[in-house]
């Protein structure tokens, strides 16, 4: 078996690392075709990754014109602790506003373990105005776990 097999995590792996994270790097597609890459607090909608931004982001500009994205999720310090999971896929925009507003909650929730979804809902609501919000739909996973290795 070569190494690139040994350290792929099988999929209940990948699942519980998105679940367990907060945090995500988002890269779309600038103008030019550079890469624009940010961090983006994240929330689950039925296990796809959902974020949302506000309208005049770059990511929210680029997504419209195409939407392939990918998300990195890591976490380690040394070497042998690294595992991430690549994901790539197409952000597809959520049109129905309360739909916007319950990613929005997905997202404080995950930042905020233990507040009461009443005391999280006004800065939601506020915030959620200006907001566009995305699902994505996965087209191939890359994983690494380098704690198999040892």
């Amino acid at each position: 078996m070569n190494q690139r097999a040994r350290i792929t995590m099988p999929e209940e792996d990948v699942t519980a690392l998105i679940e367990s994270s907060q945090k995500l790097q988002l890269a779309t597609i600038n103008p030019d075709g550079t890469p624009h890459l940010v961090t983006m607090f994240y929330g689950l909608d039925e296990g796809r990754i959902a974020f949302w931004t506000y309208g005049k982001a770059q990511k929210a500009i680029n997504l419209s014109r195409d939407p392939r994205v990918s998300c990195l999720i890591e976490t380690g310090e040394q070497y042998a602790e690294l595992r991430g999971v690549l994901l790539y896929g197409v952000a597809k925009p959520v049109d129905d506003p309360g739909r916007v507003l319950e990613v929005g909650m997905q997202i404080a929730r995950r930042m905020t373990p233990g507040v009461p979804d009443e005391d999280l809902r006004p800065f939601v609501e506020l915030t959620g105005r200006k907001r566009l919000a995305y699902v994505v739909e996965r087209t191939r996973v890359v994983s690494w776990d380098h704690r198999r290795l040892t």
